[in-house]
C-alpha cells in the first residue's frame, strides 16, 4: 500500500526507491498502485479516505486474481492497512506495518499540524521541501531535491493538504485489536514523522504483533540502512533474506546522455552537444530506458539524480 501520496512510475524512477521495491519483489509478486488523486490516478469526488481505500484495495485484488495477500502498510498506509485487515481478516495473510501509528492526534500538537497544514496548501513547493526535510532528514541535497519534487508531481495542494489531514485524524484504536493475522511493526526510533510511542503502541494493540525497533530518523523506507529494513520486512513477510543483485551499468556515452537529459536538453540539444545526429541521440535514450527498465524521460532524469547526485 502506498504511503501519503504516490506515483508509481516516478517512484521506480528514483535509484533508491527501485532497489527497495525490486527487493521486496524478490520471490513475489508486489501489487502497487496510486491511490485516487495521487500519482497516475484519476481524482474522484470527496469521498470518506477509508471508504475510498476500500474501494481500491478491493479492485485491486480483483483485477490481479487474489482472494489472500500479504500485506505491507507504510506510513498513512499502517493505519489503512489496520483498518483493512480488521475488516477482511479471511483476505490477509500476513501483515507487516512500517513508519505507522495508532492515533493521528498524537503525531504531532495541534498547533503544529495546523501549521504544516496550511504550509501544504498555500506554499507547496516550500512545503514539499520542509516535508522532505522531515522524512529524510540524514538524505543527501539530490534526493531531497529528486522526492519534494516527486510529491508535487504525484499530488496537487488540495489533494495533499486532504492526505496529511486524514493522517492527522485516523485513529485505529478499536480496529487494532479485531487484527488477526501475524502482525509485524517496524518502526526507526528517531522518525520524525511517526514518534517511535506510536510505533510502540501500534504493536501493543494488536493481538501478537512483534515489534521491531531500528535505528534512523528518516521514515522513508528507502533512506538510511535500508537493507537490515529489508529483511526485517521480508522475514515479517515469510520471505528469506534477498539476494544480492548487481544494478544495470551504462556505457561512458550513455552516461554522458542520461546526464544531459537529467539537465533537461531535448533529443536534438543531447546531439548538438556530443556531436552526434539526432537519431543517434534517440537510439542512445531508448537503449538506456531499455537497460534500466524505464519509461519515459522523466524517469530517467530522476534516475540519473539519485544515482549520479
Amino acid at each position: 500500500m502506498p504511503g501519503w501520496v504516490s506515483h508509481v512510475e516516478l517512484d521506480w524512477a528514483l535509484a533508491p526507491g527501485r532497489r527497495f521495491f525490486e527487493a521486496l519483489s524478490d520471490g513475489r509478486t508486489l501489487l502497487r498502485y496510486d491511490r485516487s488523486g495521487s500519482g497516475l490516478s484519476e481524482p474522484v469526488p470527496d469521498v470518506d479516505i477509508v471508504e475510498r481505500e476500500f474501494q481500491i484495495i478491493a479492485a485491486v485484488l480483483d483485477a490481479a486474481a487474489y482472494d489472500v495477500v500479504d500485506l505491507l502498510g507504510m506510513s498513512l498506509s499502517a493505519p489503512l492497512a489496520v483498518k483493512w485487515a480488521a475488516a477482511q481478516p479471511k483476505s490477509v495473510r500476513r501483515m507487516v506495518l512500517y513508519g505507522g501509528w495508532l492515533d493521528g492526534a498524537r503525531l504531532a500538537d495541534a498547533q503544529v499540524q495546523a501549521h504544516v497544514l496550511g504550509l501544504v496548501e498555500q506554499h507547496w513547493g516550500f512545503g514539499s521541501q520542509i516535508l522532505t526535510e522531515i522524512f529524510a532528514p540524514d538524505a543527501d541535497a539530490a534526493f531531497r531535491t529528486a522526492f519534494a519534487t516527486l510529491q508535487r508531481d504525484a499530488a496537487g495542494p488540495d489533494f495533499a493538504r486532504a492526505m496529511l489531514d486524514a493522517g492527522y485524524r485516523i485513529s485505529v484504536a478499536t480496529e487494532s485489536a479485531k487484527v488477526t493475522a501475524p502482525t509485524t511493526v517496524i518502526h526507526r526510533d528517531g522518525d520524525r514523522a511517526a514518534p517511535i510511542a506510536e510505533g510502540r503502541r501500534l504493536a501493543a494493540a494488536i493481538p501478537g504483533a512483534r515489534l521491531v525497533v531500528l535505528p534512523g530518523r528518516a521514515h522513508i523506507p528507502y533512506v538510511g540502512d535500508v537493507d537490515t529494513l529489508i529483511d526485517h520486512i521480508r522475514a515479517g513477510l515469510g520471505l528469506p533474506k534477498t539476494r544480492a543483485h548487481t544494478a544495470p551499468r551504462l556505457t561512458a556515452r550513455q552516461l554522458q546522455v542520461a546526464a544531459l537529459v537529467a539537465a533537461g536538453m531535448t533529443n536534438r540539444e543531447v546531439a548538438a552537444e556530443l556531436v552526434i545526429s539526432e537519431r543517434s541521440a534517440e537510439s542512445h535514450v531508448e537503449r538506456i530506458r531499455t537497460r534500466l527498465g524505464l519509461r519515459s524521460r522523466a524517469q530517467l532524469a530522476a534516475w540519473y539524480a539519485t544515482t549520479y547526485p
